[in-house]
């Protein structure tokens, strides 16, 4: 089980597959043990794939002490040295994005190429839901009231015309097999403390290297408004739009090849 010391924490990585290097960071919540992973996908394939568990969460060490923004990115960093990696693409899914986004910021030269998936910018180029506001709700409660929210197609009707599919993401979207973990709820507050104080807008006109913004056009949580604002900011972006939700990677076939081409270059 790969692991390092990086800026005080005890981290989990995984490293697997042949190709260019790619850093992934995972979204709220990630934890690696919770299969399929990116390693199933079809970037295991095309490149020499990284990702690990960001502090508070996962097999990584969980501090209750409030965590930044910047000391998300620091870690990434930090990782990069640790495997001997200089300058590499990164994709950031989600929370990732925004992780991503200070990675770029505060270490320039270490981003090759960059993916921002269903993120946002957060302050004036608007932020991603509030997750911290939903913070009481777990499981299928949580499952249920973010299925909407999540694919701005499954509204009501749509959940009582697709009764048995419905169902069924909702069993997969509760399901949490270390819930109780030791540490677990608590680094999960903190990540979402992060999280609502990202704020990279006044900032992202200094992004140097390509980057691709990808989006579900039903995204509620990624607002499609907010990908093109993002996309106006960043100098030279893309914004391609995929037929999902937040989970559009997961929902159009068309988009893990079209950015795995982006970040292969």
């Amino acid at each position: 089980m790969p692991n390092a010391t990086l800026n005080g924490l005890n981290f989990h990585f995984e490293r697997a597959g042949s190709g260019p290097p790619l850093l992934f960071i995972s979204g709220t919540g990630g934890d690696l043990r919770v299969q399929p992973n990116v390693f199933a996908s079809p970037l295991a394939k095309a490149f020499d794939l990284l990702a690990y568990d960001q502090r508070g969460l996962g097999r990584t060490d969980k501090p209750d002490v409030p965590y930044s923004m910047a000391q998300y990115a620091d870690d990434a960093a930090a990782l990069l040295d640790h495997v001997g990696w200089d300058q590499v693409a990164v994709i950031g899914v989600s929370f990732g994005g925004m992780v991503a986004q200070e990675l770029v910021l505060r270490h320039p030269q270490r981003v090759k190429r960059l993916v921002l998936a269903c993120t946002s910018p957060g302050g004036a180029g608007g932020a991603s839901y509030p997750f911290h506001e939903i913070e009481h709700l777990t499981g299928e409660a949580r499952a249920r009231f973010l299925m909407p929210i999540s694919d701005t197609r499954r509204d009501a009707a749509w959940q009582a015309a697709n009764a048995e599919d419905y169902e069924r993401f909702i069993e997969l979207a509760s399901a949490d097999p270390f819930a109780g973990e030791p540490g677990r709820a608590e680094g999960a507050h903190r990540q979402l403390e992060a999280r609502a104080r990202h704020d990279t807008w006044d900032r992202l006109d200094q992004i140097a290297c390509p980057v691709l913004i990808a989006a579900g056009r039903y995204d509620g949580i990624a607002l499609p408004a907010t990908q093109e604002k993002m996309a106006a900011r960043i100098p030279g972006a893309e914004l391609r739009w995929y037929e999902g939700g937040h989970l559009f990677m997961l929902q159009d076939r068309a988009a893990y090849r079209e950015i795995a081409a982006f970040l292969a270059g």
